[in-house]
């Protein structure tokens, strides 16, 4: 299964701090939520993990999906996605103000997320301003406004970095 990392500077898993090899298998004990295993996501769920680097890996042996993951006994990394950049990145960043602004600013009780979400993306923080912006949907529509606009989210980032449509993972 081909499916997506990210990783810290130089190729650092944030959460283990192990560095991985480019184009060598890295096994693993098992297969456990968050316990063990190689963890990845698919491309509709970029926008949850987003990072520093981004890279292809494909996983192999034992592999779980859930709903915002992957894990598997084992995986190697194929290549770094050098679109995933700081250009793309400000760009997601002016996306999601934009969303906000068209689905909550005209809301008394909820046009301060698009102030947040500005602040966020003046400030470099894209993740978060992702997460400000899928949390203003969720208050006007409910958790289904949430997933929604996380998707949207996806789908435009994987429209950029793929080359393909990615309507296939975006709800009607």
């Amino acid at each position: 299964m081909i499916a997506y990392k990210f990783l810290d500077t130089d190729g650092v898993a944030p959460f283990t701090g192990f560095r991985w090899p480019v184009d060598e298998w890295v096994e693993t004990g098992g297969v456990e939520l968050c316990r063990d295993g190689v963890h990845a996501c698919r491309a509709r769920d970029l926008p949850i993990w987003m990072g520093r680097e981004l890279w292809e890996i494909e996983l192999d042996g034992q592999v779980v999906e859930r709903d915002r993951k992957v894990v598997a006994a084992r995986g190697r990394l194929l290549r770094r996605i050098p679109e995933w950049n700081e250009e793309l990145l400000e760009a997601f960043g002016r996306f999601c103000s934009r969303r906000t602004r068209e689905q909550v600013g005209f809301l008394p009780v909820l046009a301060g997320y698009v102030v947040d979400v500005d602040r966020f993306v003046a400030q470099g923080r894209f993740p978060i301003a992702g997460f400000a912006a899928a949390r203003a949907a969720e208050l006007r529509d409910g958790p289904d406004g949430y997933e929604r606009e996380r998707l949207l989210q996806a789908a435009w980032l994987a429209e950029r970095l793929f080359r393909e449509e990615s309507s296939a993972f975006v709800p009607e």
